[in-house]
Protein backbone atom coordinates (compact mmCIF):
# COMPACT_ATOMS: atom_id res chain seq x y z
CA UNK A 1 0.00 0.00 0.00
CA UNK A 2 1.59 3.31 -0.62
CA UNK A 3 1.77 6.04 1.89
CA UNK A 4 -0.64 8.63 0.31
CA UNK A 5 -3.21 5.72 0.06
CA UNK A 6 -2.10 4.65 3.77
CA UNK A 7 -2.30 8.06 5.08
CA UNK A 8 -5.69 8.81 3.56
CA UNK A 9 -7.16 5.23 4.91
CA UNK A 10 -5.91 5.87 8.30
CA UNK A 11 -7.63 9.85 7.88
CA UNK A 12 -10.93 8.19 6.92
CA UNK A 13 -10.76 5.81 9.66
CA UNK A 14 -10.10 8.62 12.10
CA UNK A 15 -13.10 10.42 11.02
CA UNK A 16 -15.13 7.53 11.12
CA UNK A 17 -14.42 6.63 14.49
CA UNK A 18 -14.32 10.30 15.89
CA UNK A 19 -18.08 10.84 14.57
CA UNK A 20 -19.04 7.72 16.47
CA UNK A 21 -17.33 8.88 20.06
CA UNK A 22 -19.07 11.37 19.59
CA UNK A 23 -22.13 10.08 19.19
CA UNK A 24 -21.81 8.21 22.04
CA UNK A 25 -23.36 9.98 25.15
CA UNK A 26 -25.76 10.27 27.70
CA UNK A 27 -28.96 11.98 28.06
CA UNK A 28 -29.34 14.50 30.80
CA UNK A 29 -31.93 12.38 32.47
CA UNK A 30 -29.28 9.29 32.29
CA UNK A 31 -26.63 11.46 34.15
CA UNK A 32 -29.62 12.52 36.86
CA UNK A 33 -30.13 8.42 37.41
CA UNK A 34 -26.42 8.51 37.88
CA UNK A 35 -26.25 10.87 40.30
CA UNK A 36 -29.38 9.67 42.07
CA UNK A 37 -27.67 6.33 42.96
CA UNK A 38 -24.67 8.11 43.52
CA UNK A 39 -26.78 10.05 46.13
CA UNK A 40 -28.53 6.53 47.32
CA UNK A 41 -25.39 4.57 47.71
CA UNK A 42 -23.25 7.21 49.27
CA UNK A 43 -22.87 6.24 53.15
CA UNK A 44 -18.87 5.43 53.49
CA UNK A 45 -16.74 8.68 54.03
CA UNK A 46 -14.40 8.17 51.05
CA UNK A 47 -17.74 8.00 48.93
CA UNK A 48 -19.59 10.76 50.73
CA UNK A 49 -16.43 12.72 50.00
CA UNK A 50 -15.93 11.39 46.29
CA UNK A 51 -19.79 12.13 45.80
CA UNK A 52 -18.90 16.00 46.75
CA UNK A 53 -15.99 16.07 44.67
CA UNK A 54 -17.66 14.51 41.28
CA UNK A 55 -20.70 17.13 41.71
CA UNK A 56 -17.82 20.03 42.23
CA UNK A 57 -16.84 18.89 38.90
CA UNK A 58 -19.91 18.56 37.21
CA UNK A 59 -22.40 21.32 38.26
CA UNK A 60 -20.33 23.77 39.28
CA UNK A 61 -16.78 23.94 37.20
CA UNK A 62 -16.06 27.16 38.19
CA UNK A 63 -15.70 25.96 41.64
CA UNK A 64 -13.11 23.46 40.79
CA UNK A 65 -9.47 23.58 41.01
CA UNK A 66 -9.77 21.54 37.49
CA UNK A 67 -10.40 24.09 35.28
CA UNK A 68 -9.25 26.85 34.60
CA UNK A 69 -10.35 29.97 37.10
CA UNK A 70 -7.89 31.39 39.06
CA UNK A 71 -8.17 30.68 43.28
CA UNK A 72 -9.48 31.23 45.70
CA UNK A 73 -12.53 31.33 44.57
CA UNK A 74 -15.19 34.01 45.08
CA UNK A 75 -16.17 34.14 48.84
CA UNK A 76 -19.40 35.13 48.49
CA UNK A 77 -22.46 33.58 49.12
CA UNK A 78 -22.31 30.27 47.03
CA UNK A 79 -24.47 29.64 43.86
CA UNK A 80 -27.12 27.65 43.67
CA UNK A 81 -25.56 24.89 41.88
CA UNK A 82 -23.43 23.90 45.12
CA UNK A 83 -26.44 23.70 47.14
CA UNK A 84 -26.17 19.52 47.09
CA UNK A 85 -22.07 20.22 47.89
CA UNK A 86 -23.15 22.39 50.94
CA UNK A 87 -25.26 20.07 52.00
CA UNK A 88 -23.28 16.99 52.20
CA UNK A 89 -21.10 19.50 54.21
CA UNK A 90 -23.61 20.57 56.76
CA UNK A 91 -24.52 16.75 56.85
CA UNK A 92 -21.11 15.79 58.23
CA UNK A 93 -20.36 18.72 60.15
CA UNK A 94 -23.83 18.85 62.13
CA UNK A 95 -23.05 14.80 63.21
CA UNK A 96 -19.85 15.49 63.56
CA UNK A 97 -20.90 17.95 65.87
CA UNK A 98 -23.24 16.50 67.97
CA UNK A 99 -20.20 13.74 69.17
CA UNK A 100 -18.84 14.41 72.79
CA UNK A 101 -14.99 13.52 71.68
CA UNK A 102 -11.66 15.23 73.29
CA UNK A 103 -8.58 16.29 70.86
CA UNK A 104 -8.88 16.36 67.08
CA UNK A 105 -11.28 14.25 65.50
CA UNK A 106 -11.52 13.43 61.72
CA UNK A 107 -14.95 14.43 59.87
CA UNK A 108 -16.06 11.26 60.15
CA UNK A 109 -15.50 7.93 61.73
CA UNK A 110 -12.55 6.11 60.22
CA UNK A 111 -13.98 3.10 59.20
CA UNK A 112 -12.12 0.54 61.18
CA UNK A 113 -8.61 2.21 60.85
CA UNK A 114 -8.77 4.37 57.24
CA UNK A 115 -7.81 7.02 58.26
CA UNK A 116 -6.90 8.84 54.91
CA UNK A 117 -10.50 8.67 54.45
CA UNK A 118 -12.51 11.10 55.72
CA UNK A 119 -10.31 13.70 54.42
CA UNK A 120 -11.97 13.15 51.02
CA UNK A 121 -15.18 15.62 52.77
CA UNK A 122 -12.42 18.52 53.85
CA UNK A 123 -12.70 19.96 49.90
CA UNK A 124 -16.99 20.72 50.90
CA UNK A 125 -16.38 21.44 54.29
CA UNK A 126 -13.76 24.28 53.37
CA UNK A 127 -16.12 25.36 50.99
CA UNK A 128 -18.92 25.30 53.03
CA UNK A 129 -16.98 28.05 55.19
CA UNK A 130 -15.78 30.24 52.49
CA UNK A 131 -19.28 30.54 51.03
CA UNK A 132 -20.20 31.40 54.33
CA UNK A 133 -22.40 28.49 55.12
CA UNK A 134 -21.78 29.01 58.71
CA UNK A 135 -23.16 32.20 59.47
CA UNK A 136 -26.82 30.82 58.17
CA UNK A 137 -26.52 27.58 59.60
CA UNK A 138 -24.37 28.46 62.75
CA UNK A 139 -21.97 25.53 62.12
CA UNK A 140 -18.07 25.56 62.67
CA UNK A 141 -17.16 24.30 59.19
CA UNK A 142 -13.37 26.69 59.96
CA UNK A 143 -13.21 24.24 63.10
CA UNK A 144 -14.25 21.25 61.64
CA UNK A 145 -11.78 21.29 58.92
CA UNK A 146 -8.83 22.38 60.94
CA UNK A 147 -9.34 19.48 63.37
CA UNK A 148 -9.39 17.18 60.47
CA UNK A 149 -5.92 18.75 59.56
CA UNK A 150 -4.69 18.52 63.11
CA UNK A 151 -6.00 14.58 63.20
CA UNK A 152 -4.28 13.73 60.09
CA UNK A 153 -0.55 15.53 61.36
CA UNK A 154 -1.20 14.40 65.57
CA UNK A 155 -3.09 11.70 65.61
CA UNK A 156 -2.01 8.90 61.98
CA UNK A 157 1.18 7.62 62.10
CA UNK A 158 4.13 8.43 59.55
CA UNK A 159 6.77 6.51 57.65
CA UNK A 160 10.64 7.61 59.02
CA UNK A 161 10.46 10.11 56.21
CA UNK A 162 6.98 11.90 56.63
CA UNK A 163 4.20 10.16 54.49
CA UNK A 164 0.87 9.91 56.45
CA UNK A 165 -0.56 6.81 56.85
CA UNK A 166 -3.06 5.62 55.64
CA UNK A 167 -4.51 3.37 58.40
CA UNK A 168 -4.34 4.43 62.21
CA UNK A 169 -3.38 1.05 63.52
CA UNK A 170 -0.39 0.62 61.54
CA UNK A 171 1.92 2.42 59.33
CA UNK A 172 0.41 0.95 56.09
CA UNK A 173 0.54 3.27 52.48
CA UNK A 174 -2.51 2.68 50.00
CA UNK A 175 -2.78 4.68 46.71
CA UNK A 176 -6.26 5.58 47.52
CA UNK A 177 -5.00 8.00 50.09
CA UNK A 178 -3.67 10.28 47.42
CA UNK A 179 -6.70 10.97 46.17
CA UNK A 180 -8.32 11.71 49.85
CA UNK A 181 -6.04 13.91 51.54
CA UNK A 182 -3.23 15.70 49.31
CA UNK A 183 -5.54 17.37 47.38
CA UNK A 184 -7.54 18.79 50.88
CA UNK A 185 -4.05 19.84 52.37
CA UNK A 186 -3.79 22.20 48.75
CA UNK A 187 -6.83 23.43 49.14
CA UNK A 188 -6.38 24.59 52.47
CA UNK A 189 -3.18 25.84 52.05
CA UNK A 190 -4.41 28.27 49.25
CA UNK A 191 -7.61 29.35 50.55
CA UNK A 192 -6.11 30.40 54.03
CA UNK A 193 -2.65 31.01 51.93
CA UNK A 194 -0.42 28.53 53.34
CA UNK A 195 2.23 27.88 51.05
CA UNK A 196 3.57 25.15 53.45
CA UNK A 197 0.21 23.61 53.34
CA UNK A 198 0.35 23.38 49.22
CA UNK A 199 3.38 22.06 49.52
CA UNK A 200 2.85 19.06 52.03
CA UNK A 201 0.27 18.07 49.74
CA UNK A 202 3.26 17.95 46.58
CA UNK A 203 5.37 16.15 49.63
CA UNK A 204 2.43 13.47 50.17
CA UNK A 205 2.37 12.29 46.31
CA UNK A 206 5.87 12.54 45.74
CA UNK A 207 6.23 9.70 49.51
CA UNK A 208 3.67 7.94 48.04
CA UNK A 209 5.13 7.62 44.47
CA UNK A 210 8.62 6.99 46.38
CA UNK A 211 6.88 3.80 47.84
CA UNK A 212 4.26 2.73 45.55
CA UNK A 213 5.68 2.86 41.97
CA UNK A 214 6.45 -0.04 39.93
CA UNK A 215 9.38 -0.04 37.86
CA UNK A 216 9.08 -2.75 36.53
CA UNK A 217 6.02 -2.59 35.68
CA UNK A 218 6.09 0.89 33.53
CA UNK A 219 5.22 3.41 36.24
CA UNK A 220 2.05 1.86 37.23
CA UNK A 221 1.90 2.19 40.73
CA UNK A 222 1.14 -0.68 43.39
CA UNK A 223 -1.86 -0.93 45.68
CA UNK A 224 -0.97 -1.13 49.17
CA UNK A 225 3.19 -0.94 50.54
CA UNK A 226 4.16 -1.71 54.20
CA UNK A 227 2.24 -3.28 57.43
CA UNK A 228 0.42 -6.27 56.71
CA UNK A 229 -1.45 -7.49 53.90
CA UNK A 230 0.32 -5.20 51.51
CA UNK A 231 -0.76 -5.93 47.66
CA UNK A 232 1.82 -5.34 45.63
CA UNK A 233 -0.93 -5.70 42.06
CA UNK A 234 -1.56 -3.20 39.98
CA UNK A 235 -5.16 -2.56 40.76
CA UNK A 236 -6.65 0.02 38.01
CA UNK A 237 -8.57 2.04 40.88
CA UNK A 238 -5.94 2.35 42.40
CA UNK A 239 -4.02 4.22 39.98
CA UNK A 240 -6.94 6.15 39.01
CA UNK A 241 -7.39 7.22 42.69
CA UNK A 242 -3.09 8.36 42.66
CA UNK A 243 -3.65 10.08 38.91
CA UNK A 244 -7.01 11.90 40.04
CA UNK A 245 -5.59 13.05 43.31
CA UNK A 246 -2.40 14.15 41.77
CA UNK A 247 -4.34 16.33 39.46
CA UNK A 248 -5.96 17.77 42.01
CA UNK A 249 -2.96 19.32 43.43
CA UNK A 250 -1.48 20.19 40.59
CA UNK A 251 -4.35 21.83 39.17
CA UNK A 252 -4.61 23.53 43.05
CA UNK A 253 -0.75 24.99 41.94
CA UNK A 254 -1.55 26.32 38.58
CA UNK A 255 -4.37 28.11 39.15
CA UNK A 256 -3.43 29.58 42.97
CA UNK A 257 -1.14 32.31 43.67
CA UNK A 258 1.62 29.71 43.98
CA UNK A 259 2.00 29.25 40.49
CA UNK A 260 5.12 30.89 39.89
CA UNK A 261 6.71 29.60 42.96
CA UNK A 262 6.11 26.02 42.66
CA UNK A 263 6.45 25.30 38.90
CA UNK A 264 8.90 22.48 39.58
CA UNK A 265 6.41 21.18 41.89
CA UNK A 266 3.68 21.60 39.03
CA UNK A 267 6.28 19.60 36.58
CA UNK A 268 6.68 16.88 38.59
CA UNK A 269 2.91 16.38 39.25
CA UNK A 270 2.23 16.47 35.38
CA UNK A 271 4.99 13.84 34.85
CA UNK A 272 3.79 11.39 37.45
CA UNK A 273 0.50 11.36 36.15
CA UNK A 274 1.58 10.92 32.48
CA UNK A 275 4.05 7.72 34.27
CA UNK A 276 0.71 6.09 35.35
CA UNK A 277 -0.91 6.86 32.14
CA UNK A 278 2.14 5.44 29.90
CA UNK A 279 2.59 2.39 32.27
CA UNK A 280 -1.16 1.24 32.62
CA UNK A 281 -2.85 2.07 28.91
CA UNK A 282 -1.07 -0.16 27.02
CA UNK A 283 -3.08 -2.82 29.22
CA UNK A 284 -6.32 -1.55 28.07
CA UNK A 285 -8.07 -4.29 26.17
CA UNK A 286 -10.02 -4.31 22.70
CA UNK A 287 -13.11 -4.02 24.37
CA UNK A 288 -12.19 -0.72 25.69
CA UNK A 289 -12.24 -1.76 29.44
CA UNK A 290 -9.27 -2.51 32.09
CA UNK A 291 -9.35 -5.32 34.05
CA UNK A 292 -9.43 -5.12 36.99
CA UNK A 293 -5.89 -6.00 37.84
CA UNK A 294 -4.78 -3.60 34.93
CA UNK A 295 -2.52 -6.73 33.72
CA UNK A 296 -3.78 -9.40 34.81
CA UNK A 297 -5.63 -10.92 32.19
CA UNK A 298 -7.07 -13.33 34.51
CA UNK A 299 -9.39 -10.68 36.59
CA UNK A 300 -12.77 -9.38 35.88
CA UNK A 301 -13.51 -6.15 33.71
CA UNK A 302 -14.10 -3.38 35.78
CA UNK A 303 -15.95 0.08 34.24
CA UNK A 304 -15.22 2.07 37.57
CA UNK A 305 -11.67 1.93 37.02
CA UNK A 306 -11.67 2.65 33.88
CA UNK A 307 -14.01 5.71 33.84
CA UNK A 308 -12.10 7.51 36.41
CA UNK A 309 -8.85 6.57 34.66
CA UNK A 310 -10.32 8.02 31.41
CA UNK A 311 -11.36 11.45 33.49
CA UNK A 312 -7.24 11.91 34.58
CA UNK A 313 -6.77 11.61 30.78
CA UNK A 314 -8.65 14.96 29.76
CA UNK A 315 -8.04 16.72 32.80
CA UNK A 316 -4.30 16.20 31.83
CA UNK A 317 -4.76 17.06 28.37
CA UNK A 318 -6.09 20.28 29.53
CA UNK A 319 -3.93 21.20 32.43
CA UNK A 320 -0.55 20.52 30.98
CA UNK A 321 -1.57 19.97 26.94
CA UNK A 322 -0.45 16.15 26.98
CA UNK A 323 -2.17 14.60 24.12
CA UNK A 324 -1.14 10.94 24.40
CA UNK A 325 -3.42 8.68 25.97
CA UNK A 326 -6.65 10.46 24.33
CA UNK A 327 -7.53 7.88 21.74
CA UNK A 328 -7.65 5.51 24.72
CA UNK A 329 -9.57 7.56 27.21
CA UNK A 330 -12.54 8.00 24.15
CA UNK A 331 -12.17 4.36 23.82
CA UNK A 332 -13.45 3.85 27.34
CA UNK A 333 -15.84 6.28 27.22
CA UNK A 334 -17.41 5.21 23.57
CA UNK A 335 -17.33 1.71 25.15
CA UNK A 336 -18.50 2.61 28.50
CA UNK A 337 -21.50 4.94 26.95
CA UNK A 338 -21.91 2.61 24.24
CA UNK A 339 -26.05 1.24 23.58
CA UNK A 340 -26.41 -2.53 24.37
CA UNK A 341 -26.61 -4.86 21.45
CA UNK A 342 -29.58 -4.62 19.31
CA UNK A 343 -30.73 -1.23 20.73
CA UNK A 344 -31.67 1.53 17.89
CA UNK A 345 -29.19 4.07 17.26
CA UNK A 346 -31.96 6.84 16.65
CA UNK A 347 -32.12 7.30 20.17
CA UNK A 348 -31.86 10.59 21.85
CA UNK A 349 -28.63 9.31 23.79
CA UNK A 350 -26.38 10.11 20.62
CA UNK A 351 -25.98 13.67 20.28
CA UNK A 352 -23.59 14.79 17.24
CA UNK A 353 -22.50 17.86 18.51
CA UNK A 354 -20.08 18.76 21.35
CA UNK A 355 -21.05 20.16 25.05
CA UNK A 356 -20.96 23.78 25.53
CA UNK A 357 -18.26 25.40 27.53
CA UNK A 358 -18.85 25.39 31.35
CA UNK A 359 -18.06 29.42 31.25
CA UNK A 360 -17.82 31.66 33.76
CA UNK A 361 -18.61 32.01 36.94
CA UNK A 362 -22.20 32.75 36.52
CA UNK A 363 -22.73 30.12 34.09
CA UNK A 364 -21.73 27.21 36.61
CA UNK A 365 -23.36 24.09 34.47
CA UNK A 366 -24.33 22.93 31.03
CA UNK A 367 -27.25 20.32 30.45
CA UNK A 368 -25.88 17.25 28.21
CA UNK A 369 -28.11 15.75 25.40
CA UNK A 370 -31.47 16.45 25.66
CA UNK A 371 -33.53 13.33 26.71
CA UNK A 372 -36.30 11.42 24.88
CA UNK A 373 -36.85 7.33 24.79
CA UNK A 374 -33.30 6.13 26.25
CA UNK A 375 -31.88 3.41 24.65
CA UNK A 376 -30.29 0.71 26.96
CA UNK A 377 -26.97 0.78 27.79
CA UNK A 378 -24.06 -2.01 27.63
CA UNK A 379 -22.54 -1.11 30.81
CA UNK A 380 -25.38 0.68 32.59
CA UNK A 381 -28.24 -1.54 33.83
CA UNK A 382 -32.06 -0.55 33.72
CA UNK A 383 -31.61 2.77 37.09
CA UNK A 384 -28.40 3.70 35.78
CA UNK A 385 -25.86 1.73 38.12
CA UNK A 386 -22.62 1.12 35.93
CA UNK A 387 -21.12 -2.39 35.03
CA UNK A 388 -19.45 -4.62 35.70
CA UNK A 389 -17.22 -3.20 38.67
CA UNK A 390 -15.35 -3.81 41.86
CA UNK A 391 -16.75 -4.47 44.82
CA UNK A 392 -15.48 -1.30 46.81
CA UNK A 393 -15.61 -3.29 50.16
CA UNK A 394 -13.86 -6.07 49.04
CA UNK A 395 -11.45 -5.23 45.59
CA UNK A 396 -11.07 -8.33 44.62
CA UNK A 397 -14.25 -9.40 44.40
CA UNK A 398 -16.80 -8.55 41.21
CA UNK A 399 -19.47 -5.93 42.77
CA UNK A 400 -23.30 -5.76 41.59
CA UNK A 401 -23.36 -1.56 42.75
CA UNK A 402 -20.08 1.02 43.48
CA UNK A 403 -21.13 4.39 44.90
CA UNK A 404 -17.57 5.20 43.74
CA UNK A 405 -18.00 3.89 40.18
CA UNK A 406 -20.90 6.29 39.55
CA UNK A 407 -18.98 9.15 40.82
CA UNK A 408 -15.76 8.40 38.12
CA UNK A 409 -18.67 8.19 35.38
CA UNK A 410 -19.83 11.71 36.74
CA UNK A 411 -16.23 13.04 36.63
CA UNK A 412 -15.56 11.62 33.41
CA UNK A 413 -18.37 13.30 31.62
CA UNK A 414 -17.78 16.33 33.09
CA UNK A 415 -13.90 15.94 31.82
CA UNK A 416 -14.77 14.91 28.52
CA UNK A 417 -17.44 17.59 28.60
CA UNK A 418 -15.20 20.52 29.52
CA UNK A 419 -12.15 19.16 26.80
CA UNK A 420 -14.75 18.92 23.96
CA UNK A 421 -16.04 22.08 24.40
CA UNK A 422 -12.87 23.80 24.05
CA UNK A 423 -12.33 22.41 20.97
CA UNK A 424 -11.00 19.05 21.63
CA UNK A 425 -7.36 20.19 21.89
CA UNK A 426 -5.18 17.03 21.09
CA UNK A 427 -7.39 15.60 18.39
CA UNK A 428 -6.61 15.37 14.86
CA UNK A 429 -7.26 18.79 13.03
CA UNK A 430 -9.75 17.11 10.38
CA UNK A 431 -11.56 15.65 13.14
CA UNK A 432 -11.86 17.88 16.13
CA UNK A 433 -14.98 18.71 17.26
CA UNK A 434 -16.14 22.52 16.52
CA UNK A 435 -17.96 24.05 19.49
CA UNK A 436 -20.74 26.16 18.28
CA UNK A 437 -21.49 24.40 14.89
CA UNK A 438 -25.00 23.37 14.43
CA UNK A 439 -25.47 19.64 14.63
CA UNK A 440 -26.60 19.30 10.48
CA UNK A 441 -23.52 21.72 9.98
CA UNK A 442 -21.38 19.49 11.55
CA UNK A 443 -22.64 16.37 10.21
CA UNK A 444 -22.77 18.30 6.57
CA UNK A 445 -19.04 18.68 7.01
CA UNK A 446 -18.47 15.19 8.29
CA UNK A 447 -19.88 13.62 5.10
CA UNK A 448 -18.50 16.33 2.98
CA UNK A 449 -14.63 15.34 4.33
CA UNK A 450 -15.37 11.84 3.81
CA UNK A 451 -16.60 11.94 0.02
CA UNK A 452 -13.31 14.11 -0.46
CA UNK A 453 -11.31 11.58 1.01
CA UNK A 454 -12.87 8.38 -0.69
CA UNK A 455 -12.15 10.35 -3.99
CA UNK A 456 -9.30 11.28 -3.33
Amino acid sequence: MSHRRLSRSLLLAGVILTATSRAQTLTSDQLDAVKARLAEGATHSWEIGTRAQALIEYDTPSYSVLNDTALPPSNGQAPSSLDDVISIARSVVKSRASSDTNGPQPLMDTNGGAAGDPPSIGVAVLLANWTGAGEQDDLDYAGAAKDQLDFLFTKVPQTSDGAISHRTEQVQLWSDFVYMVPPFLAYYGVLTQNQTLVQAAYDQCRLYRQYLVDGDAGGMWKHIAMGSNEDNGHWTTGNGWAAAGMLRVLGSIQHSQFSKSMKNQAKDLTGWVNEIHSGIYPHLQTTGLFTNYADDSSSFDDASGTAILASTVYRLALLSGIHTHLPLAEKSRTALFAPASGSSSSSSSSSSSAPSSAGSAARTSTAPAASGTALALAHFTSDMWLTPVVNPDSIGSKGSKSPEGQAFVVEMYAAWRDWAALGSPGANAATRAHTGVGGAAVAAAWFAGVLALLAF
